[in-house]
């Protein structure tokens, strides 16, 4: 019996978070997440109440999501700057595939509608980026002019804000590309002796070796509208 309470919450999670990512916390009805779940109304105020505790509970599972994506890279035994490339990478893909992922995002994006103190994601970001780069410095990689506070901010501002405008431009389809992109003009500012492409070659040797958490599927919707992001994102797969 409590397998099958945990598979409704997660089922109800996933449906929710799929139509907050599509329409917004505001364009979302507790009758739509039914239809696109299989579930009933009855059920989804059984296990969230309301709305607004579905919302809080996707974007809960979206902070939830980092910790040991994090920890998986900064533990690995190659040097700390390919750690961050990596790093960065397993968080593009997370946010391009993971419905939950992308739900939480754009309701953080919509914080002002969720009636909730939420924590700042960034913050943390600044922390892991800057202690990367203070660690890459100890090795001895870094140019000496590079201070790991200042291009810390710099690395997250580029990143986050690449996200933005792919998210805009083509639904992330092309995050990967755009973010070995940014890497070949960061990097060489970063590395005493700049190599972007080998360092680039060797982050994603790495990636291959790492076992990734699977993504969470889209829910099939039961109603026509299914949403084109979501179909692109299950195409994809």
């Amino acid at each position: 019996m409590q397998g099958r309470a945990k598979a409704t919450r997660r089922s109800l999670l996933e449906a929710a978070a799929q139509l907050f990512e599509e329409r917004g916390y505001a364009g979302t009805s507790i009758s739509d997440i039914s239809a696109l779940s299989g579930r009933t109304s009855g059920a989804i105020y059984f296990h969230y109440a309301c709305k607004e505790n579905l919302a809080l509970a996707v974007m809960e599972e979206l902070f939830d999501t980092w910790p040991a994506l994090i920890r998986r890279h900064r533990e690995a035994d190659i040097p700390a700057l390919e750690k961050l490339v990596a790093l960065s990478f397993s968080v593009a893909r997370a946010f391009r595939d993971d419905v939950v992922v992308r739900g939480g995002s754009r309701l953080w994006a919509e914080r002002k509608s969720v009636d909730a103190s939420l924590p700042s994601p960034f913050e943390g970001w600044i922390e892991t980026v800057v202690g990367l780069l203070e660690e890459a410095g100890r090795e001895g990689v870094l140019t000496p002019s590079v201070i790991p506070r200042k291009a810390g901010n710099v690395v997250v501002y580029a990143f986050f804000g690449l996200h933005m405008v792919s998210d805009a431009l083509d639904g992330r389809e092309q995050i990967e590309e755009r973010l070995h992109d940014l890497w070949l003009l960061l990097l060489p500012a970063l590395q005493a002796h700049p190599a972007p492409t080998p360092l680039l070659d060797r982050a994603h040797a790495h990636l291959a070796r790492v076992s990734e958490t699977p993504t969470r599927a889209v829910p099939q919707a039961s109603a026509k509208e299914g949403a084109g992001r979501g179909r692109s994102a299950r195409a994809r797969r």
